[in-house]
């Protein structure tokens, strides 16, 4: 029997489609295969080098890419036309670098609003952000690199968004200065322990507290939308517009995308169980039925699917559609986590210019 080892990350969401998948694959195909999980932290942030090294089949971020191919540790995928074709937005593309396909993505995510629907309805601008924040009923996730999440999500639906290519400067003045205005204004009115925070931790203060009503920016969560999450269960929709008629557009993709090591020693069965994982039928099946959040188009338009969990893929489509896409070159990876920290300064002294001139600095240093 072929024996495949994998990693993920420690979620519910991130484990239990693949163990599922993976038992099932076993029954039908004869290859077994096991999965580790690590921190959301250390998924955003640990080197793809050291898990190739040790796992056959790894699930990454897609600012990754370009590192990775420079470091060679990953096994370069077959086009798969049933996946491409059901990306959400760019979530396919994103995997893709210098012409190869890299992860085939089997979760997609973007920055979404988040409600408790018992406190409110869903909010369509950010004036009506800001007056739930005069309440205290608005939680953002401030911890890097949540926080420049955010402020890619802003420039974008601004109009403004940063560059991904090493053109100066890194995101258009008037536009780092009013998303940067935006944050600052809402810092100032959530819980100062914002900062500390990252998506699980405020989906799950949402909850359980009856305070909290709207999480304006954040990465979506398919777990907490389940018709019997308790203790409270919270709703997913598009993101609230920052400029008027600019709509959901331009909030920063996430997701994940499961990947091939290059040091994997049968290639070939973890390849075909990448591919299967992340094509339409696992995807509107089994991974969404095991509380997976699909990454596959035929999972979020299946009226079935979304009913099972909740109208979180209904409610969120279209900013999932308009995403904008983070830099994936190698160099990004360390400047997301020093952007951060920088923005984060910035919105507690209030000096933007000079943190826009870092960022700019910072940015360029990572060609």
């Amino acid at each position: 029997m072929i024996t495949l080892k994998g990693m993920t990350w420690d979620h519910p969401r991130g484990y239990d489609p693949l163990a599922a998948l993976s038992r099932e694959w076993e029954a039908k195909h004869g290859v077994w295969i096991t999965w580790d999980r690590r921190s959301l932290q250390d998924f955003e942030s640990y080197p793809v080098l050291d898990l190739a090294k040790a796992y056959d089949l790894v699930i990454i971020d897609h600012p990754h890419v370009g590192q990775i191919t420079g470091e060679a540790c990953l096994t370069p995928l077959p086009d798969a036309p049933e996946i491409a074709a059901g990306s959400l937005g760019r979530s396919y593309e994103s995997y893709t670098w210098e012409g190869r396909q890299w992860a085939y993505p089997v979760d997609a995510a973007a920055q979404v609003q988040a409600v408790r629907p018992d406190l409110t309805a869903p909010v369509t601008t950010w004036d009506e952000v800001m007056r739930l924040a005069d309440e205290g009923r608005v939680l953002i996730p401030l911890r890097p690199p949540h926080v420049l999440m955010s402020f890619y999500t802003l420039c974008a639906n601004l109009g403004h968004p940063c560059q991904v290519d090493g053109a100066a400067p890194f995101v258009d003045r008037a536009g780092g200065l009013r998303a940067l205005e935006l944050l600052t204004a809402l810092a100032a009115k959530v819980d100062p322990a914002c900062f500390q925070m990252d998506p699980i931790a405020v989906l799950a203060e949402m909850a359980q507290s009856d305070r909290i009503a709207c999480a304006p920016l954040i990465y979506g969560y398919i777990s907490y939308s389940l018709p019997e999450a308790t203790p409270h269960r919270v709703t997913f929709h598009d993101i609230p517009e920052a400029a008027p008629g600019a709509g959901p557009k331009g909030s920063a993709l996430g997701g994940t995308g499961l990947a091939v090591s290059a040091f994997c020693q049968h290639p070939d069965a973890a390849i075909a169980f990448a591919r299967h994982a992340a094509g339409p039928e696992a995807q509107a099946g089994l991974w969404a039925s095991t509380g997976g959040q699909a990454g596959h188009r035929d999972a979020w338009v299946s009226p079935q699917v979304d009913a099972g969990a909740g109208g979180f893929y209904s409610g969120t489509l279209a900013t999932l559609d308009t995403a904008w896409m983070r830099p994936r070159h190698d160099g990004y990876m360390p400047f997301q986590q020093e952007a951060s920290e920088r923005i984060n300064a910035a919105l507690k002294d209030g000096a933007f210019e000079a943190a826009l001139d870092d960022l700019d600095r910072m940015f360029a240093a990572t060609f």
